[in-house]
């Protein structure tokens, strides 16, 4: 999946579940996705410059594998294809909500 595939299977997924309650940006090798998951709806998109509570470095690959559950994300992060920076319990609550 391209970047935009990957935005638009996001926002489909964001659609589905509960409120986040936080901003994420996920820094991919060809862009950013940024998730405003602040408000009762979710604004995702590609806005590189916005604040984020918790940042996740990962390949677009392994995004799509996570999004599609073939990629364990405890595992991913442990064998260094997720990276995290912020608050880790924000994407712990991601994994939960792409497994749904």
């Amino acid at each position: 999946m391209d970047l935009a595939e990957l935005t638009d299977e996001m926002r489909k997924q964001a659609s589905r579940n509960v409120k986040l309650g936080y901003k994420v940006k996920f820094v991919l090798d060809d862009g950013v996705i940024f998730w405003d998951g602040s408000e009762s709806t979710p604004e995702i998109g590609n806005e590189e410059n916005g604040e984020a509570d918790t940042t996740i470095a990962i390949s677009a690959e392994n995004l799509e594998k996570l999004m599609k559950g073939n990629l364990d994300p405890t595992m991913a992060y442990m064998t260094g294809k997720l990276k995290v920076e912020g608050k880790m319990g924000v994407a712990l609550k991601l994994t939960s909500m792409f497994a749904d």
